[in-house]
């Protein structure tokens, strides 16, 4: 079980949570990139291919985990260029809750594993039951 706590005095937010409560447990996913599962690259130079790529890989890594998109409960985002933040929100924004945003880190990094990789995603999540 979570719980959006949404402090007052902060600052409004943009499809995240301040913080989230939770109860149960919890299952840590690697971060995930935008690799299919013969391990090739998709969306060569294609932001917005990358972010679909890596959220499927995270449900995919979820469920067999026993959990799902719907307990994501922190995610922490790696992008090597910002001008990919809205692509990586319009994705995000289609797949997640929005009345249980949960809470999240972004971060600009000078690189991934592959310099072919714009983005990555790790998270924690709530293991139901």
């Amino acid at each position: 079980m979570q719980h959006i706590v949404r402090p007052d005095g902060s600052p409004p937010v943009n499809g995240y949570s301040h913080a989230v409560t939770f109860t149960g447990t919890m299952v840590a996913v690697s971060g995930q990139v935008p690799l299919d599962e013969a391990g090739r690259l998709v969306g060569e130079n294609d932001a917005e291919a990358q972010v679909r790529q890596v959220f499927a890989n995270l449900t995919t890594a979820l469920r067999a985990a026993g959990s799902g998109l719907e307990h994501v409960v922190k995610l922490t985002v790696y992008l090597t260029d910002l001008d990919d933040l809205p692509a990586f929100r319009r994705v995000r924004d289609e797949i997640q809750n929005p009345a249980l945003p949960p809470a999240s880190s972004l971060v600009q990094v000078a690189g991934l594993v592959s310099p072919d990789f714009r983005v990555e995603v790790d998270a924690l999540a709530v293991v139901p039951g």
